[in-house]
């Protein structure tokens, strides 16, 4: 005689856990911590491979047009002129893996003065495009880690500073 199971047993493959004796709840238990961490690792590996393609991208200089140069000013000055209405006094404009930096954000972090100069990619395209351009017009610049994964260094971000509150 086949036996039926309810929608509540096939969401519960042990069954009905309220019955369990303690060795099936403790297997249950880890089965179900088991099936968490593979989802974890899962969702940790789809996240590596696209902080991977990230890095891959931004690792690349980017072609200035005038073009180009026009459109990134024009999405720069909107978003300036919310936050300035909003009273703010610096606005994160770029986040990156610290990869982009030679020493992974070590000088960043520790607020060395030469920290540009550990810069690649586009991170450094960015520098170099606030120091002609943003830097003579009163703008600072700060650069910080924003994310602390597993308490190292993660992705650092730019932030546009004017006002009292201007670095570097």
């Amino acid at each position: 005689m086949e036996t039926q199971t309810t929608p509540q047993e096939k969401d519960h493959p042990l069954g009905d856990e309220t019955f369990m004796s303690a060795d099936d709840l403790r297997a249950y238990t880890t089965e179900l911590r088991l099936a968490k961490a593979s989802k974890d690792v899962d969702s940790m590996s789809r996240a590596d491979k696209a902080r991977d393609e990230l890095v891959k991208t931004l690792s690349a200089r980017m072609e200035l047009t005038p073009e180009k140069l026009q459109e990134i000013t024009g999405n720069l000055l909107r978003k300036l002129r919310t936050a300035a209405e909003k009273g703010d006094t610096e606005l994160m404009v770029m986040r990156f893996p610290n990869a982009l930096c030679s020493d992974k954000g070590r000088a960043i972090n520790n607020g060395e003065p030469d920290w540009p100069e550990t810069l690649t990619g586009r991170p450094r395209q960015a520098y170099e495009l606030w120091l002609d351009r943003l830097r003579p017009a009163g703008y600072g610049l700060a650069a910080m880690i924003v994310e602390w994964p597993r308490g190292m260094p993660g992705d650092i971000g730019f932030f546009l500073t004017w006002g009292d509150k201007r670095t570097h």
